[in-house]
């Protein structure tokens, strides 16, 4: 095999993936394709102003329904909307003080954006990768303005805890007198396994974040629902933090177009993740967790990672087929991992197809 660097493959692969023309995850979808997309799905003449009114109302209006809260507001980052209301939680508590997971998106991807932007004070429940438990919320003495859980938590495996383990937490936070806050970014991903609605499991928690740029395939954004007088201080945070843009109407209405048409996929994406996990394990593959808990789940190798990744490469030139993201090094020595992302494109695939495809990639 001819020595390339990383560099290079890199760009191989950027060309290799423009070049495509399937993708087992999302697809590239050129702008103007999306923008037509939004002429066709818009169901209201009015743009709203500064969120007011339109498509971001009618938005709010649906999720606060799915959810089963009283009010919702949409903003542009799921950054932005988790940041004001623990930082509501702790203005109405009088203690900077909030509990989260260790590998929480809150620590791990918004360079310590709570204590750099909002002086609060981070509690970790835990960093096991693994849904913490009742127990460990109970060895954090003192008191608390809120405590948080991601559902799924991503970087542990997108992982989530059993619906039992689930109550038994969230009465433990109400018997505590603590706010309980659900990062649900993938939460429109949780209801098969956890099998409940959307509105039981948001009724277990004070308030609830939702994306809709993951799975939902909007441009971007995400809302917060909980009780109006929340949301009410929720939406002066996002002044305060630019988010109250002048207009947020393309956002809001690639948001609606998903929950109508990728919402009601969430049991089949999550069935297809199942069956392929099987059929990748039957290929020389590892999954965690196994069985996955939604339609995403994390797969192990045993390739080293530049090896694996120089196949897939030219696998996708080969085929023009995009199968996966880069690879990376597992901690163990010889063996890599992605993350695979079960997406209504992937249910164009066959289960045998799949597998036969990963296939390649420890064979060739």
């Amino acid at each position: 095999m001819a020595t390339t660097t990383s560099e290079d493959l890199r760009e191989r692969r950027k060309n290799a993936a423009d070049n495509c023309e399937r993708w087992l995850g999302n697809r590239r979808v050129p702008a103007p394709d999306r923008l037509q997309r939004l002429a066709e799905v818009a169901m209201d003449d009015l743009v709203d102003m500064y969120g007011n009114g339109g498509e971001v109302a009618a938005l709010e209006q649906e999720v606060a329904e799915l959810l089963g809260k009283q009010a919702a507001v949409f903003l542009p980052t799921g950054i932005m909307a988790q940041q004001s209301v623990l930082r509501v939680y702790a203005d109405r508590a009088g203690t900077s003080r909030v509990a989260v997971h260790g590998l929480s998106h809150l620590l791990v991807h918004e360079l310590n954006a709570l204590e750099e932007v909002h002086h609060l004070r981070i509690e970790r429940l835990t960093s096991e990768p693994r849904q913490p438990r009742p127990d460990e919320l109970a060895a954090i003495p003192g008191k608390l303005a809120a405590v948080t859980l991601e559902l799924p938590l991503r970087d542990a495996g997108y992982v989530l805890p059993t619906w039992d383990e689930l109550v038994v937490f969230s009465e433990y936070c109400a018997k505590r007198g603590v706010p309980l806050h659900l990062d649900g970014a993938r939460l429109w991903e949780s209801t098969p396994y956890l099998d409940h609605s959307l509105a039981e499991i948001a009724a277990l928690a004070s308030t609830v974040y939702v994306s809709f740029y993951k799975v939902l395939g909007g441009i971007s954004g995400a809302a917060l629902a909980g009780p109006e007088d929340v949301i009410a201080e929720v939406r002066r945070w996002q002044r305060r933090l630019g988010g109250n843009l002048f207009s947020l109407f393309p956002y809001a209405v690639s948001a609606r177009d998903g929950l109508r048409t990728v919402l009601p996929l969430m049991d089949d994406l999550h069935q297809r993740a199942v069956e392929v996990a099987m059929a990748l394990q039957s290929e020389g593959f590892r999954v965690f967790p196994e069985p996955p808990h939604t339609n995403s789940f994390r797969l192990y190798a045993p390739r080293a990672a530049d090896a694996i990744e120089h196949t897939t490469v030219e696998r996708m030139e080969r085929t023009r087929e995009a199968l996966c993201p880069p690879w990376q090094s597992a901690d163990v020595p010889g063996w890599s991992w992605i993350e695979v992302v079960v997406t209504p494109h992937s249910l164009t695939w066959q289960v045998d197809e799949i597998a036969k495809a990963f296939g390649e990639l420890l064979t060739r």
